[in-house]
């Protein structure tokens, strides 16, 4: 028995169908393998004082096969891609990143015994194009970042392969509902804590699939936790939610890798957003390095990030008299950045002075005061 395909690629046989559907149902079997040889993620206590009564914690997504929170949005996008049945036996893969997701994905396709390219700009630095490439990707360079939409869009046509998109597919791939989401390892790693319910909950917004999840599960079960969401200089999220303008644009993206955009994403949601917060890219920087004394170990810019926007929410709740806690991301470790977020000359061929907001980094932890918390 022969059909057509829906796609205008002609006839195909019923046996050609079961053999595609055969090769991604094992494909789905090897993701969720993956998957189960891994225990989930850690919840670590980053230490305040304990006068304060508010614990904060940070969500390690550095423990992943791939070392970040791109891990899960790769694993997401690429069950979403087979169940949907756009990536099949021998599919090419091409994704527009130069960052963890590329990284991330690259792994999966590996997995899968599928090639994969990743579109960046050729400004990527050797580091992130040498991680890419020892999980088994190509990297294919265009001269101005804003063209890898397009360039990827051309690639996955002219290979007959499949543009993963992960800014307009982040929000939609993750079941929000539950299916072991980031939110729902939140709430249950909080479950015997002594404030079960965070008061906040913090990240960053890249593609948006992150925030886009934690809103809608905060949501829809019903906690009163709110979501916070920070953004670097030079990304538009913060002004396009401030002022309601989904359709504002920037001329540069964000030196805070993983984070922030020139544009707002198909997949940020700010519907399920209650506050955002713009981070100066020096106080990041001064964050992790501030934050390596306390933790024992570097973490990646976005970290930095995340938490210059939690220190500003604590000091909130110590002015106030409120206890309780605070969630947020520990989205990669700092390895990758030893030549830049942590390399002092780097620092200063970008004109950064860390000196302001480390002592304000300094006073917070001396008397819990912030100088933007009122």
């Amino acid at each position: 028995m022969t059909r057509t395909d829906p796609r205008g690629s002609g006839a195909v046989t019923d046996r050609s169908c079961d053999r595609t559907r055969s090769w991604a149902g094992e494909a789905v079997r090897v993701i969720e393998a993956d998957a189960n040889r891994s225990a989930d993620t850690h919840l670590l206590r980053f230490p305040l004082p304990s006068a304060w009564g508010i614990d904060l914690y940070l969500k390690d997504e550095s423990t992943h096969p791939t070392g970040s929170l791109k891990h899960r949005l790769a694993r997401s996008l690429f069950l979403y891609a087979l169940c949907n049945g756009w990536v099949t036996e021998n599919t090419p893969v091409i994704e527009a990143s130069s960052g963890s997701t590329a990284v991330s994905e690259a792994h999966f396709a590996q997995l899968l015994g599928l090639p994969f390219i990743a579109v960046m700009p050729r400004s990527t630095s050797p580091e992130k194009v040498a991680l890419i490439e020892r999980h088994g990707g190509t990297c294919h360079y265009v001269d101005q970042p804003g063209a890898i939409y397009d360039e990827s869009r051309r690639l996955a046509a002219e290979l007959g392969g499949h543009f993963m998109d992960q800014f307009t597919h982040a929000e939609r791939a993750t079941d929000w509902r539950g299916n072991n989401n980031i939110a729902e390892s939140i709430f249950d790693q909080l479950a015997l804590e002594r404030h079960p319910i965070p008061e906040w909950i913090v990240t960053g917004a890249g593609t948006g699939g992150t925030s886009a999840t934690l809103g809608r599960y905060i949501r829809y079960r019903r906690h009163d936790t709110r979501l916070a969401v920070v953004d670097p200089e030079h990304s538009v999220f913060y002004d396009a939610w401030c002022h309601g303008d989904p359709g504002r644009t920037g001329e540069r993206g964000s030196l805070i890798e993983g984070i922030g955009r020139p544009r707002v994403e198909p997949s940020f949601i700010g519907q399920a957003i209650d506050r955002m917060i713009k981070v100066p890219d020096a106080a990041s920087i001064a964050t992790i390095r501030w934050a390596e004394d306390v933790l024992g170990r570097r973490v990646g810019g976005s970290t930095g990030t995340n938490l210059w926007g939690v220190f500003g929410l604590v000091a909130e709740m110590v002015r106030d008299g409120r206890t309780g806690s605070i969630v947020t991301l520990l989205c990669d470790g700092g390895e990758r950045y030893a030549e830049t977020y942590y390399d002092d000359q780097w620092v200063a061929g970008h004109g950064f002075d860390l000196s302001g907001p480390l002592g304000t980094l300094a006073e917070f932890h001396r008397s819990g005061t912030w100088p933007l918390s009122g």
